[in-house]
């Protein structure tokens, strides 16, 4: 395969991750990381640098969005940061004693969770009392209702979530995607956040969660240009279409048939990781 065709096959690939990614929540690592490794053969290690740098271009995108819609919890995204910062860092120090058969069962595992909490119930939390730890930090918040008024929210039990953060932040250095899965389930499940405010926080902070573990990963030169460029265009344009196709289009199939997609993947990275093809 000459350099040409594999840059244009990576483009394209790239772009249909950052399209799908966009239209069904689910980040763009998890359909990267499977091209380059079972279609193209790349080793894991620049795989994953490679889905490092798309992470942070499409978050720096996206997440501009939430904010300026008043539906990302800044100060709880930033206090969370320092969690996922040191799991990042961790987690990338850690990637490097580890085989790429074992990173790819874990890899597997991680993205059969993402599917399950893409199809579990979704609720929102409201007239949750707030721990005290929370009121001292001022993680409380509001976010905009269709209807163009506000709703308040409180949260709690910020050192279960604190600690969640850590492994997800671990994960994200260990296997170069958002581990927004973990991150949600930390806001959405322990910390009682409405739904739609901690996905758009847990996209605020994927960006930041990449870039610590991104220097590791760029210190040991396993960001290579000649991947990582064709698939941060590719994430990104795919993902400025899904934007503008979601307001037109209805993603439930989509998304269900995406999820079986991400499923069957999974259990093949998880098989070739256990019988060692990596």
């Amino acid at each position: 395969m000459t350099v040409l065709t594999f840059t244009i096959i990576l483009l394209l690939g790239a772009y249909c991750a950052g399209l799908l990614g966009s239209l069904t929540g689910l980040g763009g690592g998890v359909v990267i990381i499977p091209l380059l490794t079972l279609a193209l053969g790349v080793d894991f290690q620049y795989a994953i640098g490679g889905a490092l740098v798309a992470s942070i271009a499409t978050s720096s995108g996206s997440g501009s969005a939430y904010v300026k819609e008043g539906i990302t919890n800044i100060r709880l995204g930033m206090f969370l940061e320092i969690a996922t910062s040191i799991g990042a860092v961790v987690g990338a120090l850690v990637a490097i004693y580890l085989n790429n058969n074992i990173i790819a069962v874990i890899f597997g595992i991680v993205l059969i969770m993402t599917v399950v909490n893409q199809l579990r119930h979704k609720t929102d939390h409201e007239n949750v009392k707030g721990s005290e730890t929370a009121r001292r930090l001022k993680l409380y918040g509001s976010y905009p209702l269709k209807d163009g008024t506000w709703r308040h929210y409180e949260l709690t039990n910020v050192g279960g979530g604190f600690g969640v953060m850590v492994v997800a932040g671990a994960l994200s250095g260990i296997l170069g995607i958002g581990s927004g899965v973990l991150k949600v389930l930390a806001m959405d499940t322990i910390m009682k956040v409405p739904f739609k405010v901690s996905t758009t926080t847990s996209n605020f902070m994927i960006g930041v969660t990449a870039a610590t573990s991104a220097v590791v990963y760029l210190q040991r030169g396993n960001i290579e240009p000649g991947i990582a460029f064709p698939v941060m265009v590719g994430v990104l344009a795919g993902a400025l279409t899904g934007a503008r196709l979601l307001k037109t289009l209805n993603v439930s199939t989509l998304r269900k048939i995406f999820c079986l997609a991400i499923a069957l993947v999974a259990l093949n990275m998880i098989y070739n990781g256990i019988n060692g093809n990596f």
